[in-house]
């Protein structure tokens, strides 16, 4: 242990673990797709650190915009009015879909989803809302509420009124149905659900656009349309938690532009400031924010709006842009996908493989005939298990990445090259070698 990581230990914690079982890595500057630790060897961010570099790392405009605002206006009270907030509404506006173009701003993914629950209850006057059962979005109390991962169960009880839907996870339909209709099936369920209820009870259904690190669960197509129109049908409010799909990590700025479908809000966060400062935002439609013209929004925190964090998301929009980093998400994504594909076809571990643009899924299984996952759910095995030793062998060739119960996550940079996505996937291909078939 280096000298500082004990000064670390000392006093700062390490989230969602026992402090005694952190395996923290030295992180001292860092460029593009990967960073450098203490001894000034190279990883390749295949995490994008918490999926939220999406711009990658050593972005100076964006550096340069937060350190201009800093000296120009580095603090201002929420109900300020300065160029920079509104330049980053104008811009939000032209890439968010449909009428999506009034904000408001926080400072995460956990705030922006707690204020669309409570705004989902200020416009409709329901209490209960459906989220799905592997869902996750967010760790403060009411987004934890939402959120069907483990994670919420030692600090149960949460908020009253969460109903579970299944998830989409076609792979292992929940309902016994084939590839094909498993989709249909399980938006269909959503509708069971209202329906048994009570449709005047449901402000809002709460759906993350992919969904994150309980699977990679991709929607088939078919999936956001059903559910926009079981919604439209029972006057409920459709809400895409877009904190992890958002802003190109699928191939497009939303998750939910690939099915030409418009939520009546979106939750956004990580990508929205390309990780350089802590912002989230939640977009509403035109006509459910007007409701809030004449009638109070019981909404706000003090750093609402924070001019740095505004600096930051403004300036990583132009970077998307300007740097084409959608469209390299998209193209890196087909060759993903053909990395995926080989994968598949050289371990018999390898259950399933999934991907929209530059967000990747193994599925690891003990048998393919039967699809038994390689670890029981919600487990992700301990050190000597195979996941633990696989976890060790990327840690070893300095592979930064997402592992979690039976599924390993490729989530690099949008920034990343040809040769970088090659280099790195072939380090997994290496340690897959190493580990051999699970016994």
């Amino acid at each position: 242990m280096s000298s500082l990581e004990k000064r670390q230990n000392k006093h700062v914690f390490y989230t969602w673990t026992a402090q005694s079982a952190a395996k923290p890595i030295h992180i001292s500057k860092a460029d593009g797709a990967c960073f450098f630790d203490e001894k000034g060897e190279r990883w390749f961010d295949f995490e994008s650190q918490v999926f939220n570099c999406n711009v990658g790392h050593g972005q100076s405009a964006i550096a340069d915009a937060i350190a201009k605002q800093a000296t120009q206006l580095a603090c201002a009270h929420p109900a300020a009015v300065f160029e920079t907030k509104a330049r980053l509404g104008e811009k939000l506006a032209q890439i968010t879909p449909g009428d999506l173009n009034r904000f408001f701003f926080c400072l995460s993914g956990s705030e922006a989803v707690e204020n669309a629950y409570k705004m989902a209850r200020l416009l409709t006057g329901r209490k209960k809302v459906i989220a799905r059962r592997r869902s996750y979005h967010g760790a403060s109390m009411g987004a934890l509420s939402l959120t069907g991962d483990p994670r919420r169960w030692p600090l149960e009880p949460g908020l009253w009124g969460v109903l579970r839907a299944e998830d989409p996870y076609c792979y292992r339909c929940p309902f016994g149905a084939d590839e094909k209709s498993c989709g249909l099936v399980c938006a269909n369920h959503i509708e069971h659900i209202i329906e048994m209820e009570g449709a005047d009870n449901i402000a809002a259904v709460f759906l993350e656009g992919v969904t994150g690190t309980n699977g990679g669960f991709i929607p088939p197509d078919g999936y956001w349309t059903r559910v926009r129109e079981i919604c439209d049908k029972y006057g409920i409010l459709l809400v895409a938690d877009e904190v992890f799909s958002g802003f190109g990590r699928t191939g497009s700025w939303f998750a939910v532009d690939h099915w030409n479908v418009v939520p009546d809000m979106i939750t956004m966060a990580k990508g929205l400031t390309g990780g350089y400062a802590p912002m989230g935002a939640v977009a509403i439609r035109e006509s459910l924010a007007e409701r809030f013209d004449d009638e109070t929004l019981w909404c706000g925190l003090t750093g609402y709006a924070h001019p740095i964090s505004c600096a930051a998301a403004d300036a990583a929009i132009d970077v998307y842009r300007d740097q084409g980093l959608i469209e390299n998400s998209k193209a890196r994504g087909a060759q993903l996908t053909q990395w995926l594909n080989h994968l598949k076809s050289r371990f018999n571990v390898i259950g399933d493989v999934r991907n929209l643009g530059l967000f990747g899924t193994i599925d690891f299984v003990k048998s393919r005939k039967d699809r038994t996952p390689l670890q029981p759910y919600p487990s992700s095995g301990d050190a000597a298990s195979w996941t633990g030793r696989l976890r060790d062998g990327l840690r070893k060739r300095h592979v930064h990445i997402a592992q979690k119960w039976t599924h390993l996550f490729i989530a690099p940079p949008l920034c990343i090259s040809e040769s970088e996505l090659d280099a790195g996937m072939a380090l997994i291909e290496e340690t897959l070698h190493e580990l051999g078939e699970p016994n």
